[in-house]
């Protein structure tokens, strides 16, 4: 299972950090009414966006738009560490 932590959280925007072990993988899915983008802080893998695999180390930035189907897949050997921000954020419980 990845690990995922919580850096902010409002009505208006989520900021998460997941962190992938090697051949992990994050299956397709989506968001419905919310855009997502992925910054790869460190590590190297394959987005999974739209029937795609996009290759992305470092440095790299997906956006993810609303109800487009993304994953996430470590194809390395070492921890694929990324920041997921969504907007809008989670409803208020």
């Amino acid at each position: 299972k990845m690990g995922k932590s919580t850096i902010f959280a409002s009505p208006r925007l989520l900021v998460g950090l997941n962190a992938f072990e090697s051949g992990q993988v994050h299956a397709l899915h989506a968001h419905p009414g919310m855009d997502k983008v992925y910054h790869v802080l460190e590590g190297e893998g394959v987005f999974l966006l739209e029937g795609r695999e996009l290759p992305m180390r470092a440095g790299d930035l997906l956006v993810a738009p609303d109800g487009v189907p993304h994953g996430v897949h470590n194809t390395s050997a070492a921890r694929l560490i990324v920041l997921a921000v969504l907007a809008p954020g989670a409803p208020a419980k």
